[in-house]
């Protein structure tokens, strides 16, 4: 990066960390410190909201998603307004008027104690390892600039968002999270409009368009019902519907966004904000994607877009090897042009017969172009004894090469920004719960404030360790954007079936629920083990499954008859 570059990014990084810091100082007690004294406007709320969403796994493998499997992950979103409806109705007034700290305190008042916990476990598992994948995605950005091991970059930004959320808490959090929105759209609306500029003189941004989506990467429909798709219509809407209501109605990193609301209606309108907004948003990233796939097709991309992982199959013997797959690679995308000349041709002329022949063409040249990258991917593997994937750095590649300077300091900026807004709202949660759920409840009953208050920052900081040490792992994942999905799709819909119960049938008891969402765990994770259906259902699966079994048990064996029993 140029001297420009450089000043950019700190210069924004500065601003963010130390206006957090600041509009935070005063944080003297437990609610001040978690849930910001319930004080923000409907704006914030949703812009907390979406930047708890938007990490740097957002603006890294989105993009690269769409360039390698098209724009079909914007189904994953079709569910989100109808679970914010939901929301609103129910789960906002309630934990409002019971003024919780945390969303699993409902639940001992409803059953017993070792419901609440165990769901407070299963939220502080699926956090804690999915907060490791949100500060790997930034530390990628850092290795790819700097070339320093991935576990010096996992430190430092894992560290960075540390240090301002043990120091600021809720407030630092929030407000950070309304400059960092403002950054990231400007940033991404930038990126969009130079992917354009950068594009062939008589290539218009809807002949790149059409280029991408006669080569399969604008697919953002698909009504075909199979439950081994991951991403359809129907997933989407129902399988996506029980993960973002598990999402932002159990999981306390959006529940301690939306309770910051200063009133009951100023939390409802911050989340139907969100639910209006998020999709358009999802849909002009990954749409940044396909044309950075379209840009592609008229310049040669590189074969393998982890640039540090190249360098180093360079200097092991498997070097005259790679050079040869980069030559077939170069050879390949050389005879793919003239024909990707020749479709943008037909498209204007609409010659349907000359766009059906091309698009042939093309198609089988781009099976043989992922040919050579599988076995020049499967030869960094062989050479650097570790798995390895190149989804999360397409995006990363074309910003670095082909932004001019200070543009690049802006979007690497954006993204690691985004990846803060997201990990400092996942340590608070992560904090909140434990303290709330574990330590006040079961450890220290008759602290202070101020010991409270210090016991959250050591929380917060102990939870930052441990999210460094799963970040040294995500390496072998693949598409974060999919990894951290799969993983909260393991654990939401469990979390979901035992709110639900709490909700809406009061006649099951807590121990029906508790062994219900135990048994309802455990198939889960062997549905997913056995690759018995795409993940987006498994939420559905989850949350049918606590409250069927839970029944079943309350109706065989009463709570009542138990009690007599022991």
């Amino acid at each position: 990066m140029s001297y420009l570059d450089w000043i950019v990014l700190a210069l924004s990084l500065t601003f963010i960390v130390g206006y957090g810091i600041y509009r935070s100082r005063e944080n003297k007690n437990i609610g001040s410190y978690l849930l910001a004294d319930q004080s923000l406007p409907w704006y914030h709320v949703t812009l907390s909201l979406m930047a708890t969403q938007a990490s740097a796994i957002t603006f890294l493998s989105a993009p690269g998603q769409a360039y390698t499997d098209g724009m079909r992950f914007v189904q994953f979103y079709f569910g989100l307004p109808f679970a914010m409806i939901v929301l609103c109705i129910t789960f906002v007034p309630k934990f409002h008027q019971l003024k919780v700290f945390t969303a699993y305190e409902y639940l001992e008042g409803r059953f017993d104690l070792k419901t609440r916990s165990l769901t407070a476990g299963l939220f502080l598992l699926q956090r804690g390892l999915s907060t490791g994948l949100s500060i790997y995605a930034p530390s990628i950005i850092l290795s790819a600039i700097l070339g320093w091991d991935i576990m010096w970059t996992n430190i430092i930004s894992g560290g960075l968002v540390m240090l301002y959320t043990v120091t600021g808490g809720a407030k630092a959090v929030s407000h950070t999270h309304l400059q960092q929105m403002g950054i990231v759209t400007l940033g991404m609306v930038i990126a969009g409009i130079t992917v354009v500029k950068l594009l062939p003189d008589d290539v218009s941004f809807t002949d790149a368009l059409h280029v991408a989506g006669k080569m399969g990467k604008t697919n953002v429909i698909d009504f075909t019902f199979d439950l081994n798709n991951r991403y359809n219509v129907w997933s989407g809407i129902i399988g996506g519907f029980f993960l973002q209501l598990s999402y932002f109605g159990t999981d306390q990193s959006q529940v301690g966004r939306y309770l910051t609301g200063s009133s009951i209606g100023q939390s409802r309108l911050g989340l139907a904000m969100n639910g209006l907004l998020k999709i358009p948003m999802q849909f002009l990233i990954l749409m940044v994607g396909a044309l950075v796939f379209a840009f592609y097709q008229f310049t040669t991309p590189p074969m393998f877009f982890n640039q540090v992982k190249v360098e180093q199959v360079m200097e092991t013997p498997y070097a005259p090897e790679y050079q040869k797959l980069e030559d077939r690679h170069a050879l390949l995308q050389s005879e793919k042009r003239p024909h990707v000349r020749a479709l943008t041709e037909a498209l204007e002329k609409d010659d349907e017969a000359a766009i059906d022949r091309e698009r042939t063409y093309l198609g089988a040249a781009e099976e043989k172009v992922q040919a050579v990258r599988q076995e020049a991917q499967d030869l960094i593997s062989k050479a650097n004894g570790e798995e390895t994937n190149d989804v999360n750095y397409v995006f990363l590649r074309f910003v670095i090469d082909y932004l001019p300077a200070g543009l690049v300091g802006l979007l690497i900026a954006v993204i690691l920004l985004a990846s803060m807004g997201s990990v400092a709202a996942a340590f608070n949660s992560l904090a909140s719960t434990t303290i709330i759920d574990v330590f006040r409840r079961s450890v220290s009953k008759d602290g202070s404030d101020a010991y409270y208050v210090k016991a959250s920052r050591w929380a917060t900081f102990g939870w930052g360790v441990f999210c460094i040490v799963v970040a040294q792992y995500a390496s072998r994942l693949g598409s974060m954007i999919e990894a951290v999905n799969v993983l909260g799709s393991l654990f939401y819909g469990v979390i979901l079936g035992v709110f639900l119960v709490a909700f809406y049938f009061k006649s099951i008891g807590s121990r029906a629920v508790f062994w219900g969402a135990i048994i309802g765990e455990f198939f889960v994770v062997a549905s997913y083990w056995l690759e018995l259906t795409a993940f987006l259902w498994l939420n559905l699966i989850g949350c049918a499954l606590v409250i069927g079994i839970a029944w079943i048990i309350e109706k065989g064996w009463p709570q009542r008859e138990l009690d007599t029993l022991d």
